[in-house]
């Protein structure tokens, strides 16, 4: 990716944000996420990590269009650009039962106090901190179950931005720490209260 995307990305994200928290966007328009994932990423583990994103911020009334940071283009009309990195690998390839690596699954950038609309999710991190538990699991199922994880990690950070705070909740997707339970659960969502932070602090969030 030329520097060049990367600046245009940088202030379009910035502006479409800023707007948003100001009441200049209107709900129609989609939120992008523009997706950059370091290695090759099987299409099921996208496709669940996807879907969960999608199904977590819904009751925030947010409608999240994905897209491969690759096909950026500056004319597109979104609500607001997010752009979602995923660092290490993200397959289910050669699993062993290891000890985890300490360490954060995702972080999101901050300058100057706020938060960027620039999210880093740690593939790796969240392979090994599961990967003695997915191992019980039959195969068919592991790559759904670590997409699925990866899209929760995601959205925590997607939280981060969107209700333009660095602090957490006491439980839910805004919550501080995860254990295994948290990203392997059937159901894991944002609080309540979370969800009216979202919607109270960006009218990115459409009306229902």
């Amino acid at each position: 990716m030329c520097l060049k995307i990367k600046r245009s990305l940088f202030c379009l994200a910035l502006a479409t944000l800023c707007a948003a928290s100001a009441g200049g966007q209107t709900a129609s328009a989609p939120v992008a996420i523009y997706t950059d994932f370091a290695q090759a990423v099987p299409q099921g583990v996208v496709d669940t990590l996807e879907a969960e994103v999608d199904f977590i911020m819904a009751p925030a009334g947010f409608r999240l269009e994905w897209r491969p940071l690759a096909d950026f283009r500056p004319d597109r009309v979104s609500a607001a650009v997010v752009v979602a990195h995923f660092e290490g690998r993200c397959d289910l390839d050669s699993l062993a039962m290891r000890a985890n690596q300490p360490g954060s699954l995702g972080w999101t950038g901050v300058s100057d106090g706020k938060v960027l609309p620039f999210t880093h999710v740690d593939c790796a991190r969240v392979r090994t901190f599961l990967q003695t538990t997915l191992l019980g699991y039959h195969p068919r199922e592991r790559g759904p179950l670590y997409g699925r994880a990866l899209g929760r990690v995601l959205a925590h950070e997607l939280y981060h931005v969107f209700a333009a705070t660095r602090q957490h909740a006491a439980c839910g997707i805004a919550k501080e720490e995860y254990s295994v339970k948290d990203l392997l659960a059937v159901d894991f969502q944002l609080h309540e209260k979370q969800t009216a932070m979202l919607r109270a602090h960006s009218s990115i969030a459409g009306r229902r």
